[in-house]
């Protein structure tokens, strides 16, 4: 029998509301929603815990390595970019963690141009890999002794029960004038909250994903771990023919099978107008001691 949250882990308040009955891998739980602060959760997050990770359970099971890192290249290399852009000339001297580095493709990146790159990362079969890529990779930070200029954090803190804990464990492993950058999915993603996409709603909805967070709530969580906030970007990943194909045909995808629409200035112009009212799809802070 699950038991059912009561509290709000962000504010304490024992007011929730439903927002989804069941996610697309489990129609026991249900998405909920607290009254007073806004967090999105699930209703019970006892399925989940570090073994879940280490043996890999977050990824289908017919998951490919080769078609894994293929797929994810296209983020790897946006938040690479992101990162180089920011640092620019500085990034050779600066000692880079990526943790829960996934398939280490954003560490690939990285390790050419970083002084020192490291990963952690709990799935236990991709250690192999790891070491023919020659990648430092960890299954716990403490294991990495010396303090990182950058710690990166993409699509991780979401899959996390203790995401407060984390984050304040990250602290002593952060340079002094380190920063933490941490990517979200936005609980306000403008195919739930503009849109009311019901089809959207059933395929993002998901057991491993324990948490939504907003700019509100996401920020909330990173003072209460100790951090300044120094920086907010709402990022849209996918295109428009991704929405239109989404309320019209009610599938994933339409930034592959309707690409050839696809218009750079188009989708730029629509990224900035979900930007300015907070709706796009992804949430990027950055954070410092």
């Amino acid at each position: 029998m699950q038991e059912k949250k009561t509290k709000c882990y962000n504010c304490q308040s024992e007011d929730f509301k439903i927002i989804h009955l069941g996610v697309r891998d489990n129609d026991a739980l249900n998405v909920i929603q607290c009254k007073n602060c806004g967090l999105t959760t699930l209703s019970d997050d006892s399925h989940i815990n570090e073994k879940f990770y280490m043996e890999g359970k977050m990824l289908d099971k017919t998951t490919n390595l080769e078609c894994w890192i293929k797929n994810t290249y296209q983020d790897d290399k946006r938040r690479f970019d992101f990162i180089k852009k920011k640092f620019k000339k500085n990034l050779s001297q600066k000692t880079l963690t990526d943790f829960g580095c996934g398939n280490g493709g954003f560490l690939n990146l990285a390790k050419e141009v970083c002084k020192k790159v490291y990963g952690v990362e709990l799935h236990k079969g991709l250690f192999s890999y790891f070491e023919t890529c020659n990648l430092d990779v960890k299954t716990n930070i403490n294991d990495i002794n010396e303090p990182s200029d950058i710690i990166t954090m993409f699509h991780v803190l979401e899959h996390l029960k203790e995401p407060i804990d984390t984050l304040k464990k990250l602290k002593n492993n952060l340079a002094e004038d380190g920063k933490l950058i941490i990517e979200v999915p936005n609980a306000n993603d403008a195919l739930l909250k503009l849109y009311k996409c019901k089809k959207f709603a059933q395929f993002t909805y998901w057991s491993c994903h324990l948490y939504l967070f907003n700019e509100k709530t996401l920020c909330e969580i990173a003072k209460k771990a100790g951090y300044k906030v120094t920086k907010i970007q709402h990022v849209q990943r996918y295109t428009i023919m991704n929405h239109l194909y989404w309320l019209i045909k009610g599938k994933p995808g339409g930034h592959i099978k309707w690409g050839k629409y696809d218009s750079i200035i188009l989708n730029k112009i629509y990224s900035q107008f979900l930007s300015l009212f907070k709706i796009t799809d992804t949430i990027i802070l950055e954070l410092s001691i």
